[in-house]
């Protein structure tokens, strides 16, 4: 699919589909819009009215133009209040999903400038179309989409703009790497594999690339990460990519991403109805690192930035850690642990002792950490910790552009109680009620110096149902706002 930013007015426009964007109740057409009418011989008026087109959120209508009309297809969306850059972003996933579903190859797409921001429009439109008509049909014999191929979009009155279509595209692609890294089955994506990606990223992008192999990770004394991994037959993969631009970086950053291919929850087994089939996506958080790595290298900004992720599988065998056994952390902390399906806190553990210790200015670590944080948030907004208000805001600022929604959690600190052990530093769970916030503070026990967010990103790395321009399945979620944050 090719984006096109030009000058071209939608009056002078042809192709297959026209789409236009309209915010809620705001529909009247005048200026170009009552042109248009005119020219088409009051078929968008008509349109409008048969189908009481209001422009609100997700609102929609179609038409086929007669006539020997230099367009085929109508197109309206609405923009909803359009207070927002995401309403921006999900009316151009519609504009795409109806095109295609129309069998159109060329779009034009013709929307109001937010904020008479023209580079942001195009972002928005470029990664709201590219995102929602990715289709990963890796492992289907043969593809049930029937559907035409959106090969040409054009976007009009935007021209100039080439710049910012490139970016949106980098950012799409990194997305993409995650979805299809998330949605992978764990018999093809493994600890293995994500070294093997990660080796596939440093020599096509010249990223540094450090991985620790088991007995590197037991010299550095990583006993909370090994005692995850103990039980699987295939080894663990301690991944360090850096992304260093070319001069003095005006800041470092760490980007920590939990790596668990694999959870059957150990010994405290996972059952059907608790998601053990839906468990090739716990390592949600390493795909949107992975994702983040390959869009920052194609971007090139002038911030070191370090990813990291504890790649293992959380297995059952004869070697598989207990409920009750002691684990040492890589800073000498000791975790008793009374829940083995609590591991991604463990491995986590020592991937944060890790890159506390690189110098870097702040460390964010993003996982799909807790069912509780999906309980306290619902299916589409994520958790963010941090003790630093710098940080979060950032962070936060980050998301609101990226329209990935997070909320700040209290680090409630006398719940940390709800984890002490009688014979060991900490549990590694506490009680069920809050158990989103003391997984949180149990990560903060090993971070020391640097700033530091947590994420739980637990329901929506993923999508049960088509929702904007997340199609069902993996959704990259993260990306975008872990990007948008290194480019502050």
């Amino acid at each position: 699919m090719k984006f096109n930013a030009i000058e071209t007015a939608l009056l002078d426009w042809s192709g297959d589909a026209l789409a236009i964007a309209l915010p809620e109740n705001a529909v009247e057409l005048t200026g170009e819009l009552a042109q248009l009418d005119e020219k088409l011989a009051g078929t968008l008026k008509e349109l409008i009215e048969e189908t009481e087109f209001d422009g609100k959120r997700d609102s929609s209508a179609v038409t086929r133009v007669g006539g020997g009309s230099a367009v085929r297809k109508l197109i309206l969306v609405g923009l909803g209040k359009a207070d927002h850059l995401d309403d921006w972003r999900r009316g151009a996933a519609a504009m795409g999903r109806l095109a295609k579903q129309e069998k159109c190859q060329t779009l034009g797409v013709s929307v109001p400038q937010w904020n008479n921001n023209p580079a942001l429009t195009v972002q928005a439109l470029v990664e709201g179309i590219e995102l929602a008509l990715h289709q990963d049909t890796r492992f289907k014999s043969e593809s049930d989409d029937k559907g035409s191929i959106v090969e040409t979009v054009d976007l009009l009155e935007l021209g100039g703009q080439d710049a910012a279509v490139d970016k949106s595209l980098k950012i799409c692609y990194g997305v993409i790497l995650a979805r299809e890294l998330v949605a992978a089955p764990a018999n093809v994506v493994n600890p293995i594999s994500m070294a093997e990606t990660a080796q596939a990223m440093a020599n096509e992008y010249g990223l540094e690339l450090e991985i620790l192999e088991k007995e590197e990770c037991e010299k550095l004394g990583m006993g909370a990460f090994l005692g995850v991994a103990q039980a699987s037959a295939l080894p663990p993969k301690f991944i360090h990519l850096t992304y260093k631009p070319q001069g003095t970086p005006r800041k470092k950053l760490a980007i920590v991403g939990k790596g668990l291919t694999f959870d059957s929850g150990g010994l405290n087994l996972k059952t059907g109805g608790s998601g053990i089939e839906t468990m090739k996506m716990d390592m949600g958080g390493a795909g949107a690192t992975f994702g983040a790595a390959k869009a920052i290298a194609e971007l090139k900004p002038d911030v070191e930035v370090h990813f990291i992720s504890a790649v293992t599988e959380n297995m059952i065998s004869g070697h598989a850690m207990r409920p009750g056994d002691i684990l040492t952390a890589s800073n000498g902390k000791t975790i008793e642990v009374n829940n083995t399906d609590a591991e991604g806190r463990l491995t986590l553990a020592d991937a944060l002792v890790f890159a506390d210790k690189l110098g870097v200015d702040a460390i964010v670590d993003l996982a799909t950490l807790t069912g509780a944080c999906v309980v306290a948030l619902g299916n589409t907004i994520a958790g963010l910790w941090s003790p630093d208000d710098e940080v979060a805001n950032g962070l936060m600022s980050a998301s609101d552009l990226a329209g990935e929604k997070f909320w700040r959690m209290p680090l409630e600190e006398p719940y940390f109680e709800l984890m002490k052990s009688l014979h060991a530093d900490m549990k590694n769970t506490g009680s069920r009620a809050g158990g989103a916030i003391t997984a949180a503070l149990f990560l903060k026990q090993f971070v020391e110096k640097t700033p530091w967010a947590h994420l739980d990103i637990a329901a929506p790395v993923w999508a049960d149902k088509d929702n904007g321009y997340d199609s069902a399945g993996a959704t990259g979620f993260g990306v975008r706002t872990l990007v948008n944050w290194v480019m502050m």
